[in-house]
């Protein structure tokens, strides 16, 4: 984890340091996590951390470890599943709304962030952070917020689970044909189509997570 500037919302890029950490897997289930050794790794104080894993234990991502400690937890592949099943509904109708309003500076961020995917020659973590960005744009280009409100808290406990299925380059190529497929509905104003691409997608991407997690809890 890099070390954190100053200026910049301390406990939001606690945060954000650790879940990147938990889907890298530089954080592995079962690690016990210490505020004062985090704290002095990122170069902050203890506060924003102590508030950042509070958080994260809220979503799911800590479980508690002794006194007032934390332990990385076990990723629950059934979680996964219920919030794919939800996401698969609520990315469908973003879709089709961002469709009906075809916002020229939605499909220009869509298009760039497809772009850099595709051009990448980064690995899984870097392709992590794009597929979420993608759908974070999505949700941006339906013209409601409260798409990215009620699915936020859930993208960390996704963005593990995606980061397993992530190291296949099947998988990648898969995920990234796709997007450029909502794309190109919302680009031409194919409400259903983008409504049916996204719903697609996102079954897609849960049906293959599954796999991949009892492929791993196969060969632990």
């Amino acid at each position: 984890m890099e070390p954190i500037e100053t200026g910049e919302t301390l406990i939001d890029k606690v945060y954000e340091r650790v879940v990147e950490a938990i889907a890298d897997g530089a954080l592995l289930p079962g690690m016990r996590i210490r505020q004062g050794e985090l704290a002095a790794r990122l170069g902050v104080s203890r506060q924003p951390v102590s508030h950042a894993l509070h958080l994260l234990h809220r979503q799911g991502l800590l479980r508690e470890s002794g006194r007032k400690g934390f332990e990385i937890a076990p990723v629950d592949p059934e979680r996964v599943a219920q919030i794919y099943d939800v996401r698969a509904a609520l990315d469908g109708l973003a879709a089709r709304r961002a469709a009906a309003r075809r916002d020229a500076a939605a499909l220009a961020e869509l298009d760039a962030i497809v772009a850099a995917a595709g051009g990448a020659a980064a690995g899984a973590s870097a392709l992590l952070r794009l597929d979420l960005a993608f759908h974070r744009a999505l949700y941006r280009a339906s013209g409601n917020p409260v798409f990215e409100t009620m699915t936020g808290p859930h993208f960390p406990a996704l963005a593990r689970a995606m980061a397993a299925v992530l190291e296949t380059e099947d998988y990648r190529a898969r995920a990234w044909r796709e997007h450029a497929e909502i794309l190109a509905r919302v680009r031409a104003g194919d409400e259903a189509g983008a409504e049916a691409a996204a719903r697609d997608h996102a079954r897609n991407a849960g049906e293959t997570t599954a796999r991949r997690l009892a492929e791993l809890a196969r060969a632990a």
